[in-house]
């Protein structure tokens, strides 16, 4: 037991040494680490010190340049400064110097208007006396003598000055005339539109004989169809291969071609396809009409139209006036009002376009009542015209006052397109004149839904509303138009009057 105590201290003391030299060998390593970390913060610290004396040394010759520089500039601007101080100081007595000098020389010139006003004085008061004592000397007043003078100088001069005057004026006559020839020629030369005379039939070509037979139709019930819907007469003669539209008015003769070379190319030649192509062919000149205007508009370069003006415009391309083209001849208008506003100085923009739709009310005065001035001027109006156009074409015929210059081109330029040889021929106007005399006097009375002027003005045909007009009805209306024909117009033969009246029902099965 002794011997087991014994081991037990022997290895607690072994512990406790052991533990010991453990504890001391710690200290000795962590004395040396310390020393070492010392020694590394040291040197840092050394090489940071010498860093910031550099830098502080860096910085303090940079200060010292800023400096430098900085004081240079403020003594520059010093010197400035100075100079500029001086120069106005300078400049300042120097007008001061030019006032002085200003004062004196308006006290001096004040002092030579005093003498001045008293020479003048002076002068006037000898001068009068002088006229005094020469009034006394020749028994004459001052403006007795100025009268006697001028009527020397007048009767000595007369003759000198009539011849002047003469001379002047013939050569001024012979100036102006020249110079309007040399205008009215120019204008005619930049001119260039080509006229066609318009005639009042229409031929249509046929690819063969047996087409006439179908156009007239069984009984002649397609051609008397055809001839009611679109108002035109057909002839049909022995002429090979053709047939001849005869009709005065040129829109309705038109449409009346193009629906009958319609008919003929589909083949089918009856009523209800004559109404389906005249209504097809009535469309497309609708939209023919609206081209022309907008090519006419295009060719003369006017812009800002009313889209409404346009299809007005255009109708005039089927319009004439004594055999001559209505379009073709307001474009004339147009070109050669614009011409001579330019030549004398004119607004040449308000002649041209006045030029152009001096005669626009043509267009509807088959539909409208009134001259085609008064039409003309309510159809510019209500398409916002400006005024100053109206103005310069409402003059063209006398009916409204001259009020501008542009009034007065437009009244010349319309003289020189109508009046030129083969401009016009009045015997066909008179003819056209007579065959819509013929359809108005129809027209007039209540019922008439269609009236057409055909056979060259030897037979109107008048179609009455059955619903409005009885069989007796037609009968006295026939007897009425055939004595209002009588009455008011002039026409070689006999004109036959046929009203007709016919109902038609339509009901459709579904």
């Amino acid at each position: 037991m002794n011997q087991t105590i014994i081991v037990l201290i022997a290895t607690v003391l072994s512990l406790i040494i052991g533990c010991a030299i453990g504890y001391y060998a710690r200290q000795s390593l962590a004395k040396k680490r310390a020393g070492s970390l010392e020694a590394k913060l040291a040197k840092k610290f050394e090489e940071t010190k010498i860093e910031t004396e550099k830098l502080v040394k860096d910085a303090q010759g940079q200060a010292s340049q800023i400096l430098e520089t900085t004081q240079k500039e403020v003594d520059d601007r010093r010197r400035e400064f100075l100079k500029a101080q001086q120069l106005i100081l300078d400049r300042e007595k120097l007008l001061e110097e030019k006032i002085t000098n200003f004062d004196k020389k308006e006290s001096e010139l004040t002092q030579e208007t005093e003498k001045l006003k008293t020479i003048k004085a002076n002068l006037d008061a000898l001068r009068l006396q002088a006229e005094t004592k020469l009034e006394k000397v020749a028994s004459l007043t001052r403006e007795d003598a100025k009268k006697e003078l001028l009527s020397l100088v007048e009767k000595d001069s007369e003759k000198d000055i009539l011849e002047r005057m003469r001379k002047l004026d013939q050569g001024g006559q012979e100036a102006l005339a020249l110079r309007a020839r040399e205008i009215v020629t120019l204008a005619i030369q930049k001119c260039a539109v080509n006229h066609t005379l318009e005639l009042s039939t229409t031929t249509i070509t046929l690819a063969s004989e047996d087409i006439k037979g179908r156009i007239i139709g069984k009984e002649g019930r397609n051609i008397k169809t055809f001839e009611k819907i679109t108002g035109v007469e057909v002839l049909i003669d022995d002429t090979p291969d053709s047939v001849v539209i005869s009709c005065f008015n040129p829109i309705r003769r038109q449409i009346a071609a193009m629906a009958l070379n319609k008919l003929i190319q589909d083949g089918r030649i009856q009523p209800a396809k004559i109404e389906e192509k005249v209504e097809e062919a009535k469309q497309e000149i609708a939209k023919l009409v609206k081209e022309a205007g907008e090519k006419t508009l295009y060719e003369m370069n006017i812009l800002g139209v009313h889209e409404k003006l346009v299809q007005i415009l255009g109708r005039l391309y089927y319009r004439t006036s004594y055999g001559q083209n209505v379009l073709q001849h307001s474009m004339e208008v147009a070109l050669i009002a614009q011409t001579i506003a330019e030549e004398l100085g004119a607004n040449a923009q308000i002649a041209k376009r006045a030029g152009l739709f001096h005669d626009i009310g043509k267009a509807l005065d088959q539909q409208m009542e009134g001259s085609h001035i008064e039409i003309g001027i309510k159809i510019l109006e209500k398409f916002g015209e400006k005024q100053e156009i109206i103005h310069a074409m409402r003059s063209h015929h006398g009916d409204y006052p001259i009020d501008s210059l542009e009034a007065t081109i437009v009244i010349v330029a319309d003289s020189i397109s109508a009046s030129r040889p083969g401009a016009r021929k009045d015997s066909i106007e008179n003819y056209l004149q007579r065959l819509k005399a013929l359809e108005d006097i129809a027209n007039r009375f209540e019922g008439v839904e269609k009236t057409y002027a055909i056979q060259a003005g030897r037979e109107i045909r008048v179609f009455v509303k059955a619903d409005k007009v009885d069989d007796l009805g037609v009968s006295k209306m026939a007897r009425q138009i055939a004595a209002n024909i009588e009455e008011e117009l002039k026409y070689p033969g006999e004109i036959k009057v046929t009203v007709i009246r016919e109902n038609r029902v339509v009901e459709y099965a579904r």
